[in-house]
C-alpha cells in the first residue's frame, strides 16, 4: 500500500458563531475541497471556560462544530490563509498525516 503525506486542518467552532454556511461555501466554491466533515459535539468548552452540552432540557443549542479536511500542506496553507481573511476563525489547528492508497 503506497501512502502520500499530507496536511489535516481542524477548525473548530461554535452553533452558535453561525461560521459554517459561510465556512462550507467557501470551501466547496472557491477552494473546490476535495471533501470536507463537520462533526457536531455533544458537549464542550473553549476559552472562555463556558461548558456547551446537550441535553433534552435544552431548547437553544450552542453545541461545538468541527470542521475537518485535508490536502497537500502547500495547499492547505493557502485556503487556511484565504479563510482567516474572510471568516473570524479563532481556532484552527493542522497536523502532518498520511494518506494510505490502495494498489490495483
Amino acid at each position: 500500500m503506497a501512502t502520500q503525506t499530507v496536511t489535516v486542518a481542524r477548525i473548530y467552532l461554535r452553533e452558535s458563531e453561525h461560521a459554517l454556511p459561510a465556512l462550507l461555501k467557501l470551501l466547496h466554491d472557491e477552494e473546490q475541497v476535495l471533501g470536507v466533515t463537520v462533526l457536531r459535539g455533544i458537549a464542550g468548552f473553549g476559552a472562555d471556560g463556558k461548558l456547551h452540552t446537550a441535553s433534552l432540557m435544552d431548547l437553544s443549542l450552542d453545541l461545538p462544530l468541527i470542521v475537518e479536511f485535508f490536502d497537500i500542506q502547500e495547499r492547505v496553507d493557502l485556503i487556511l490563509q484565504h479563510i482567516t481573511e474572510h471568516i473570524r476563525l479563532p481556532h484552527v489547528i493542522s497536523w502532518q498525516a498520511q494518506v494510505h492508497i490502495p494498489q490495483d
